[in-house]
């Protein structure tokens, strides 16, 4: 399962979540992360203005708050190994991905 974000994207493999993350001007950063060990997850979907963001929160690890400016539009900050911004063609694709990962939790 595999769900396209802005400059990255989630794939679930049934056990474990990869978050991949692209920033500009430099390489390609992964951040794995075992289903089982997934407490929550979060899910604000991207409108026509603004983008959403998945987030997956992790044991001894809090929520990233979401930023307030008005050029990231309530996402988390970029530098937040546990969530991804999200565009709006990749709301159905995120809602299946962490549907999947409640499931593998259970």
């Amino acid at each position: 399962m595999d769900v396209k974000g802005v400059q990255g994207d989630v794939r679930f493999d049934g056990e474990w979540v990869t978050i991949t993350k692209r920033a500009i001007g430099q390489p390609a950063r992964e951040f794995r992360i075992r289903a089982a060990d997934v407490t929550g997850t979060r899910l604000k979907e991207a409108t026509r203005l603004f983008h959403g963001y998945v987030q997956f929160l992790v044991p001894g690890s809090a929520p990233a708050e979401e930023s307030k400016s008005l050029l990231s539009g309530g996402r988390p900050p970029q530098d937040d190994p546990h969530s991804l911004s999200i565009p709006r063609k990749s709301n159905d694709a995120a809602q299946k991905l962490l549907a999947a990962v409640e499931q593998a939790r259970s």
